[in-house]
């Protein structure tokens, strides 16, 4: 039973001469046609030229139904292709000019308050370190006269 085996083999797409055949599979899904307003557009105005018994020539030229130009022409009647050249998806937030600037001064900010705390933990250091010592320093001298 080695010609009814679908996996294997040469006997599969071998034709009488060697010559290959097309598989007669079927796709597990068709895939669906999306066509842009540009293309919508473009064929309308085809078909708004044609003359009578050119339109089904333009039609199996390009694969498609009369009632995709129905279809077609009312969303063009209702101003609806203009709209499906936008894009989709979440809108672009509009940039602050400023806001790069507003960045560096708020991470500058940050910088400076890390620096002034080290120097007041620094001169709490030095004040208890002057105390335990028994020294004085020049302010606290001048501040009990």
């Amino acid at each position: 039973m080695e010609g009814t085996e679908r996996s294997g083999g040469p006997s599969k797409n071998a034709g009488a001469g060697g010559e290959s055949r097309p598989d007669p599979e079927v796709p597990p899904q068709a895939v669906r046609r999306r066509f842009s307003a540009s293309y919508k557009l473009k064929i309308l105005e085809e078909a708004d030229r044609c003359a009578e018994g050119e339109l089904g020539a333009l039609l199996r030229r390009e694969g498609l139904y009369h009632s995709n130009l129905l279809t077609w022409r009312r969303q063009r009647k209702e101003g609806a292709l203009k709209a499906l050249d936008r894009k989709r998806g979440r809108k672009a937030k509009a940039v602050n000019p400023l806001a790069g600037e507003v960045h560096r001064l708020q991470r500058e900010n940050r910088r400076l308050k890390g620096k002034l705390q080290r120097a007041g933990i620094m001169l709490e250091i030095q004040k208890k370190t002057s105390r335990l010592l028994g020294l004085s320093l020049g302010a606290d001298e001048e501040e009990e006269s």
